[in-house]
């Protein structure tokens, strides 16, 4: 018998899970899970998406939203943000690679280096948003830990900070994350945070792994002092249940299997994987029998003509061709997405639908889709 490798690694994987290798004890059993249920969909098994958000997600304070580029990652980021903010709540949503996408989203001018108010939210809550400049982040970063914000400034005017990104790209996402994890847990003098929830729109999946533990990476740069402090408190945050990754994926097979090895990866590296929030998804528009028939090109085409007629129609039979064919193609599209849905399904997360927006995406469609969000059980 041929041997299938995905699922002797995914068994491996089991194994690991369920041992003593790095992983929290309470995290164990979930994970393990998940890789059976990915060996699952290896073997062709149909699985069933788990419920929508959960006690666990409703409990975390930073929501990290990436997925593969194209697949709206920044729309879907944004409407999670909306659906966070209703009831009365405050929501930070903070962007880090310089696109200014929420400020296109909102139709906004560029965002500046402070937190923006954005819009109202239904319920008494409140939008705000960041888009985070590096340079800025380490002027910050200079004057509230070494007093430096006149050196700050005479640096930048020599281009040092632009020399000490380059001569260590890692520093910048340190400062990143350092900002976003200051966001997080800023509190006012009663203690209170500032911020419900924070919503990052993160780097795409390829380098958000990277991305998310680069302070725990270069942590051992720095023994003692403000900076250790800083990055022991960001791998702490991250590495916690206050913080969920979620991953925007379309009904599509690249999407799909990056979503599923980005899933793996964060598992690897005890970060923890939130929900999928499937975007883009398109009307299904046949019983599931039909369209199985129809896929593979079995169309009755009396049967056809004999409901058209019922309905009133008398097309010719280039019309009824055209819609034979019509039929057939949105069947095969049908039954790709469905066994889409099922790969997904295999990761053992909470799937959440967002539906194609023909008409375009502005504040209006953002606010309904936060909306659908919330009906899926977004809190």
């Amino acid at each position: 018998m041929e041997c299938d490798w995905r699922v002797v690694c995914d068994e491996l994987l089991v194994s690991r899970v369920v041992g003593d290798i790095g992983w929290p004890p309470g995290d164990r059993p979930h994970a393990a899970n998940r890789a059976r249920r990915r060996h699952a969909a290896y073997a062709g098994h149909v699985t069933t998406p788990s419920p929508g958000w959960t006690d666990e997600l409703a409990r975390a304070r930073l929501h990290v939203v990436t997925g593969k580029g194209g697949t709206g990652k920044t729309t879907a980021g944004a409407a999670l943000a909306l659906a966070l903010a209703h009831g009365g709540r405050r929501v930070l949503l903070i962007e880090v690679e310089g696109r200014q996408g929420i400020a296109q989203l909102f139709g906004l001018p560029p965002l500046p280096y402070s937190e923006e108010h954005v819009t109202n939210v239904p319920g008494g809550g409140e939008l705000r948003a960041l888009a985070v400049d590096a340079e800025a982040a380490l002027l910050e970063y200079l004057s509230m830990f070494y007093s430096l914000g006149f050196a700050g400034r005479t640096l930048r005017r020599m281009g040092a900070i632009e020399f000490a990104t380059t001569l260590a790209p890692g520093l910048r996402d340190v400062l990143l994350t350092g900002k976003v994890k200051e966001c997080v847990t800023r509190t006012d003098a009663r203690g209170r945070h500032a911020y419900d929830a924070v919503v990052l729109d993160a780097p795409p999946t390829g380098r958000v792994v990277k991305f998310l533990d680069v302070t725990k990476a270069m942590a051992d740069l720095a023994k003692v002092g403000p900076i250790r402090e800083q990055s022991d408190g960001v791998v702490r945050l991250l590495h916690s249940g206050d913080t969920a990754v979620h991953l925007v994926a379309l009904l599509e097979e690249l999407p799909v299997r990056e979503t599923l090895e980005a899933v793996e990866d964060l598992d690897s590296a005890e970060l923890r994987p939130g929900a999928v929030l499937v975007n883009r998804v398109r009307p299904v528009r046949l019983p599931v029998a039909v369209a199985d028939g129809a896929a593979t090109g079995r169309v009755e085409t009396d049967e056809l003509m004999a409901g058209l007629r019922a309905a009133g129609l008398t097309p010719s039979p280039a019309v009824v061709e055209g819609l034979v064919d019509e039929t057939v193609e949105h069947a095969i599209r049908v039954r790709s997405e469905r066994q889409a849905m099922d790969q997904l399904a295999g990761a053992d997360l909470p799937v959440l639908e967002l539906p194609d927006r023909a008409d375009g995406i502005g504040p209006g469609a953002l606010h309904e889709l936060a909306e659908l969000l919330i009906e899926q059980g977004v809190r």
